[in-house]
């Protein structure tokens, strides 16, 4: 994977800012949302950043949740409140990410352009007092975001201590229905279809008497029942959020230093996301990595998945590596929890070592700073429960000081981590596309008989935490990011691809040809079914994929109820939610079903292609059957691990830099677990060297930093 500073030195345009984000190669950091204006006593600003210093923070996030503030009536501003903040934070070595303010409005402009507010899919309108109720794509909405822009950054952007800039906050929160936004997407749709009768056959609207002869015949979404409208309309209402974040890069970037980052908080489940699209408007990527503690980080737990939140140890893993694939590098986290995350209901403050645990497996997936939200605990508005790292009374305590040792671990670590960028021996394909058709038409199903809109995050998730189970490291990897075959099988032993319905004939024909060419590839159900209209394939599934994979079906079942499944007659495992009835053409069946219908298919196939492997999995199976599959599909891991075996709960991800290879050693359990090492390791956050044979205790909610021996005695000779 090449380099995040290879790829800013490839566009000039961002050429300097990447040389400002080279010194954050020397990290990882911590930072935290500073929020001096929420705090009944403003006056303690530096008492806050002395604690921050002592427990390691040198970046704080401001200002971005308060337009109101800057501008608290029309046309009138306050810019001075935050010039002792930024000199504090800058004499005292903090540096700031500074935001715009734009996805709070303040009262006046809601309350002079009611016209403004977001209308939903129902023709209603989203009603002021939360957030993000504005319809971002207005001229007069964007008139105004520009002059509280120009006014806060022209203030304070090119201040010593503003390193970057976020854009806005966590975009993409609704679909958009306003008149003026529909009507551009009618000429959105005419612009890349050309005429009436290429969309006609296109969309297949022959169909209920949907056929269009003039452009303004093309109904409201609001009454839309065709996939591929609504696709269409997702990646126009993906577009829309992408195209705000890039104008807003394009106003701030002459306000600030050459060398100023920009970025944004990307919230990964907004409906309007396409994090792909807006990392491409960025300096570097940035977003949430909120997760459940407590219980739910050990490893022996299944969450439920599909929540804004990680709910068990391999969706943050799968979260940590959504994030770099962003922009195929590193990160920042400019959100994750410190004592709880969200409302009451949720509150799970960490147990002791957890949050080290899951600041340093981000760490391990390629984040340059995590950062907390927030700083303290808020005394009024809607996240009063959301724990921050002092709690109401302003007091450090356990959480603060498991936090300071968090910042001494990354301090002592900073010198071998720089540049150091994380491995990766499976390469996870997902798509937007995919994920909206499936919104859609949900396959798998959900409460109360309706379908599960969070389907194809429920697929994915499901063999991303196979992976990680298997003891593999994973790579997420846009279907619009995949590189020639050839650079596949170099980047990625195994690719995996479930539930990519929406798919072009010439991806499908370059995953197998990475298989031809030695790679291992594993196929997921939905793969292959649908085209990259939305229109469903007329010839025998999965397209183009299952003739090389020796398998093809033309029946298919949402489970209402699991299905056992069987190897040679025994039952060794559950599929539940969908099955692809598949049916073998010279592929060797692994797993079949016990059933009256579904047992003269196959649940799982594999067969050689060229020099590599199709393996198809048909269903979603049980944890640990679908584990065992991937184990076999993969292979023995490309990586070396510095354990001699795999032991239950204890996971191993390795980085590679300039200083050789480490690991970060994670124990996700309660109970104390010995691994044994399968070569000389040395800690990095203290030089303690454990040799080849010997038995490591790690501790219940453990981590540890390790590298090889044989770099620390080649560093230390050459310090000598």
């Amino acid at each position: 994977m090449a380099g995040w500073h290879e790829r800013g030195a490839a566009d000039e345009g961002r050429a300097a800012a990447s040389d400002r984000l080279k010194a954050w190669r020397g990290g990882p950091r911590l930072g935290t949302a500073y929020y001096n204006e929420y705090l009944p006593d403003p006056s303690r600003l530096e008492t806050d950043l002395r604690l921050m210093t002592d427990a390691g923070i040198t970046c704080i996030r401001v200002g971005e949740s308060v337009w109101s503030t800057w501008e608290p009536r029309d046309g009138e501003f306050d810019l001075e409140w935050l010039t002792p903040v930024l000199d504090a934070a800058h004499a005292h070595r903090i540096d700031v990410i500074l935001g715009t303010p734009t996805y709070a409005v303040p009262p006046w402009l809601a309350r002079a352009h009611p016209e403004l507010a977001v209308v939903r899919k129902d023709g209603t309108s989203v009603p002021w007092g939360g957030r993000q109720e504005v319809d971002y794509t207005s001229e007069l909405f964007r008139g105004y975001a520009e002059r509280v822009i120009r006014a806060v950054v022209g203030r304070h952007g090119r201040h010593p201590a503003v390193v970057g800039v976020q854009l806005d906050n966590e975009a993409g929160l609704h679909i958009i229905h306003n008149e003026h936004v529909v009507a551009r997407f009618r000429d959105w749709v005419a612009d890349r279809y050309g005429d009436v009768d290429t969309l006609n056959r296109a969309w297949g609207l022959t169909y209920w008497s949907h056929r269009i002869s003039e452009w303004d015949e093309l109904w409201a979404p609001a009454g839309n029942t065709t996939p591929a409208y609504d696709l269409a309309w997702r990646r126009f209402q993906a577009e829309l959020t992408a195209d705000f974040i890039g104008w807003q890069a394009d106003l701030v970037r002459p306000l600030v230093a050459d060398d100023t980052f920009l970025t944004t908080c990307i919230a990964y489940q907004r409906p309007a996301m396409d994090d792909v699209a807006v990392g491409a408007r960025l300096d570097i990527a940035s977003g949430n990595a909120y997760y459940l503690a407590q219980d739910a980080l050990d490893l022996e737990r299944e969450g439920a998945g599909g929540r804004w939140y990680a709910d068990d140890v391999p969706q943050l893993v799968l979260m940590a590596d959504r994030m770099r694939a962003t922009r195929q590098g590193p990160f920042l986290v400019t959100e994750t929890g410190a004592a709880s995350i969200g409302p009451a209901s949720l509150t799970r403050p960490p147990y002791d070592g957890q949050l080290a645990q899951a600041a340093w497996l981000l760490v391990a997936r390629g984040a340059r700073l995590v950062s907390y939200w927030h700083w303290h605990t808020l005394h009024s508005g809607a996240e009063v429960h959301w724990g921050g790292i002092l709690g109401h009374d302003l007091e450090p305590g356990r959480i603060h000081a498991e936090i300071a040792g968090i910042g001494r671990q990354f301090a002592a670590a900073a010198p071998w981590l720089a540049d150091a960028e994380p491995d990766a021996d499976v390469g996870l394909v997902y798509a937007h596309d995919s994920e909206w058709m499936m919104s859609f038409e949900p396959p798998l199903p959900g409460a109360a008989g309706v379908g599960d809109r969070g389907s194809y995050a429920r697929i994915v998730g499901a063999f991303g935490r196979a992976a990680i189970d298997a003891g593999l490291q994973v790579d997420f990897v846009n279907d619009r990011q995949l590189p020639d075959a050839g650079e596949l099988v170099r980047r990625y032993p195994v690719l995996v691809v479930p539930g990519l319905i929406a798919a072009s004939d010439p991806t499908l024909e370059k995953l197998v040809e990475y298989a031809r060419r030695g790679g291992r590839l594993v196929i997921g159900p939905r793969t292959g079914y649908g085209d990259d209209e939305g229109r469903m394939r007329a010839v025998r599934a999965p397209a183009i994929v299952g003739p090389a994979a020796g398998v093809g079906y033309r029946e298919f079942a949402a489970l209402a109820e699991p299905v056992e499944v069987v190897r040679d007659g025994v039952v060794v495992g559950q599929a539940a939610g969908w099955i692809d009835g598949l049916e073998v053409d010279g592929a060797e069946v692994l797993l079949r079903y016990r059933h009256p219908l579904f047992g003269r298919w196959a649940a799982v196939a594999r067969h050689d292609v060229g020099a590599g492997s199709i393996t198809t999995v048909g269903t979603l199976l049980d944890r640990a059957t679908l584990a065992d599959v991937m184990t076999g599909a993969a292979g023995p891991a490309s990586l070396a691990s510095p354990l001699s075996e795999r032991v239950a709960t204890v996971t191993a991800h390795s980085l590679a830099g300039p200083q050789g290879r480490g690991w970060v050693v994670h124990n996700w359990s309660p109970e104390p677990r010995t691994v044994s090492l399968a070569r000389d390791v040395a800690s990095v956050l203290d030089d303690a060297v454990h040799r080849a044979g010997t038995e490591v205790e790690l501790a219940s909610w453990d981590v540890r930093v390790w590298r090889e021996a044989s770099s620390v005695a080649a560093t230390n000779a050459r310090a000598v």
